[in-house]
């Protein structure tokens, strides 16, 4: 099973950076979601560890063997893009048989695992067609199968669900992985879709602007966000701006405007510092009556959506700040109203405190 390493890796296109000094270790076997927002560096990145673009600066390591110069065909990699790049003369089956023939298997066999490839992907009964005669979700499901049936055992996957409806997506996602790890395989997966990266990989690479934001457990990113940029990211979160008031052995006080304080347990900032508090969606809890006791804001229904098993609740707190609400939807309906007052509820472990960005938390938060 192929490792990949990237020291210092750097790639300009004239006065575009569009991977910037990245340093990144992939281990034998791993499933890797590369994350990020479009225009982040994510195709760029796995073109570069295909050999389909040379880095400007920096060294690419597969198998600890530098492959700066060595050509594509000989990487033991599969790029899957994003474009689809089928053979538009050859029926489905044969796009997908081309790399188990290239590799010497005997056409009987090769087709043998073109049907299978494609029977993962549900297309065996399109097997005999022609690219322009799938729809851009079959043709995509097509390279995917021809990356599988490929027999190389690094995947670098472009975006493999984008194109297909949420349905299939959804049911893909756990039959591409099953077949990746059963299989022995080391796939680096880029996506901007929070959902499947934290659904499929074993570690998650969140990217912006070219460089690496944080990495880690899909459960790390998640819980233990570096960034104000990651934590609105990677799963959504609520920013409320304020200044360290207090500082004590157990937390700190965050006195926001309009003189509501925010509570939280983090002891890293001191009083005085311009600070900026995240607490999660489903964090966070509206109440018809204000209980006692510490983060207790009030505020106003101000808009409300539903997301099937989930209801999604906008308040505007007294000091004109804006908080969501993720809660699961009560079978009854809709437990509130736009224009109720409600107060908003959160615990204090709940909040994460970050410095306030020097060029504002607008600013900081636009490449989402």
């Amino acid at each position: 099973m192929p490792s990949v390493r990237l020291i210092g890796v750097t790639k300009r296109f004239e006065r575009v950076t569009a991977v910037n000094h990245v340093d990144l270790e992939i281990r034998d076997g791993e499933y890797l979601c590369v994350l990020g927002p479009t225009g982040s560096g994510k195709t760029t990145l796995l073109r570069l560890i295909a050999g389909l673009v040379r880095p400007d600066e920096g060294e690419v390591y597969i198998d600890d063997r530098l492959v700066n110069d060595v050509p594509p065909h000989e990487r033991n990699a599969v790029y899957v893009p994003q474009q689809y790049a089928l053979f538009p003369h050859m029926r489905v089956i044969d796009n997908v048989a081309f790399g188990p023939l290239a590799r010497g298997l005997g056409r009987e066999r090769a087709l043998e695992v073109s049907r299978e490839m494609l029977g993962l992907t549900r297309l065996g009964w399109r097997a005999d067609s022609l690219p322009e005669e799938l729809s851009g979700g079959m043709q995509q499901r097509v390279a995917l199968s021809r990356g599988l049936a490929s027999g190389a055992r690094l995947l670098l996957l472009d975006e493999p669900l984008g194109a297909l409806d949420a349905r299939l997506r959804v049911e893909l996602r756990g039959k591409l992985r099953a077949l990746i790890k059963g299989s022995g395989l080391t796939a680096v997966h880029v996506t901007h879709d929070q959902e499947e990266a934290l659904t499929m990989a074993d570690r998650i690479v969140v990217l912006r602007e070219g460089r690496i934001q944080q990495h880690g457990t899909p459960f790390h990113v998640y819980q233990r966000p570096e960034n104000i940029f990651v934590a609105s990211f990677v799963g959504g979160a609520n920013f409320l701006e304020g200044v360290v008031a207090e500082r004590d052995v157990d937390g700190s006080w965050v006195q926001l405007r309009g003189g509501l304080r925010v509570r939280a347990l983090d002891k890293s900032h001191l009083p005085g510092e311009t600070v900026v508090v995240a607490v999660r969606e489903e964090k966070t809890r509206p109440v018809l009556r204000a209980e006692r006791g510490v983060n207790v804001l009030p505020g106003v229904v101000t808009a409300i959506r539903f997301l099937g098993a989930f209801t999604l609740y906008e308040a505007r707190l007294e000091n004109g700040d804006t908080v969501q609400s993720r809660v699961p939807t009560y079978p009854a309906g809709g437990r509130f109203s736009p224009g109720q007052r409600v107060a908003v509820q959160f615990n204090p472990e709940d909040c994460a405190v970050y410095p306030y960005p020097s060029l504002g938390l607008y600013r900081e938060l636009e490449a989402i």
